[in-house]
């Protein structure tokens, strides 16, 4: 496949400039000056004037809830969503039905993610059954593949529990991801008035001090407070190996959203303050915050579509507005560059689960996403079985053009 006269954007080796690119089995073969390289004999081309050619993006916070509540979503309909967003890996969380606390569940689904287009990778739960009382056997789950550990969804209380789980994550180097939440503050979940940021914060203070303290590699899920960026921006001048990941939805809408948007604009934790908001933008722009993380969590209609605003689940789909939001929330109002935010949306995902992505070289794995960052579309016909977003009819820029994994085009918008 020959790729011609795109702009690479490849944060690993900050290379920006317009380039030829052939793939041959998967693996990037050569990079070239723009315009340079000539097809051979039925070679693919593509066409990639006024595309960007970036590293293929790594969502590394996912639920496809499979096994057990395949109504909302599946291993295939979840990866074509994430190919038509861009995403060549992401990672999914353990909170299925049954919990991934096992080898033999985790290795079911690992076998059947390996007959989709893109990478799909696996964490396993923390503790058993999600229950917050008992850890999992780490080494057997590692050795059959867990990428990571992760009670998300619910946060853990036990404070013995994690600095256990702490001590054998660093063993194995291997990160553990945390939903930082204390219950006692929070009368209902969904809401910034009745799940204050408090509960948010609490919990982010012990973790990453913890961390601190034990060595793990750690990663703040879907930070929302601005207290709690500040926090972790703490934890890493201190020398703690917190990440930290930020929703689309947290830093684009505040909690003014759920007045027009109902349901669809409930989540886990909640849309906060416009001072919450711009404090994730800045910790996006100091490197504080590591990775953008979609959380997609896809709900049926009837699901989100209940009178009882807190009867209805929290979450919503974010695989296919992720890279857009970046663009137009981030980039166009000059928050962040280009080249930092496919930092955010590739490579510091890739660091932070020790995977070989976020760099356009020679001898590199050939996941890549071609998008035009000038380019508007409409959100909605989505790849998901799932259409829970507060996105739906908003038009933005950076339509994703093709995203080419393993070498093989996976999706062409």
């Amino acid at each position: 496949m020959l790729i011609k006269n795109g702009l690479i954007v490849s944060p690993g080796n900050q290379l920006e400039q317009p380039a030829d690119l052939r793939i041959r089995n998967g693996i990037i073969e050569t990079i070239a000056a723009a315009n340079s390289l000539t097809a051979e004999p039925d070679e693919q081309v593509l066409d990639a004037s006024s595309l960007v050619i970036a590293p293929g993006l790594i969502d590394i916070h996912v639920h496809f809830r499979d096994p057990g509540l395949t109504y909302k979503e599946d291993l295939h309909t979840g990866a074509m969503a994430a190919a038509a967003g861009g995403y060549t890996t992401v990672i999914c969380m353990a909170n299925t039905k049954p919990v991934v606390d096992t080898p033999e569940t985790l290795t079911d689904i690992l076998t059947r993610a390996k007959e989709e287009k893109i990478h799909i990778l696996q964490c396993a739960s923390i503790s058993r059954g999600m229950k917050g009382q008992e850890l999992t056997d780490f080494h057997a789950l590692r050795d059959s593949g867990a990428c990571g550990f992760t009670d998300d969804g619910i946060p853990l209380l036990d404070e013995s529990l994690v600095q256990s789980a702490m001590l054998q994550a660093k063993t194995l180097n291997v990160p553990l991801s945390f939903h930082e939440e204390d219950p006692f503050f929070i009368e209902k979940s969904g809401t910034n008035r009745t799940a204050p940021a408090v509960a948010e914060d609490v919990l982010v203070a012990r973790d990453c001090m913890m961390a601190l303290h034990t060595g793990a590699t750690i990663d703040i899920q879907h930070i929302s407070s601005a207290h709690s960026v500040a926090l972790v921006r703490c934890a890493k001048a201190l020398g703690a190996p917190v990440f930290a990941e930020a929703t689309p939805h947290h830093f684009t809408l505040t909690e003014e959203a759920v007045n027009t948007y109902g349901t669809y604009a409930k989540m886990n934790p909640p849309l906060r303050t416009e001072a919450d908001r711009l404090a994730i933008i800045e910790g996006l722009q100091d490197g504080t915050i590591d990775c953008i993380a979609t959380d997609h969590a896809p709900h049926s209609t009837e699901e989100k579509n209940k009178d009882d605003f807190f009867a209805a689940p929290s979450g919503i789909i974010g695989l296919e507005t992720a890279l857009a939001l970046g663009i137009t929330q981030l980039v166009k109002p000059g928050h962040l560059t280009l080249m930092q935010l496919m930092e955010k949306m590739s490579l510091n995902p890739a660091r932070l689960y020790h995977l070989d992505g976020g760099t356009i070289a020679e001898g590199r794995p050939a996941d890549l996403v071609l998008f035009h960052p000038d380019e508007t579309f409409v959100c909605g016909n989505y790849q998901s079985k799932a259409e829970n977003t507060p996105f739906t009819g908003w038009e933005l820029y950076g339509k994703v053009h093709a995203t080419i994994c393993g070498g093989k085009i996976v999706w062409r918008g």
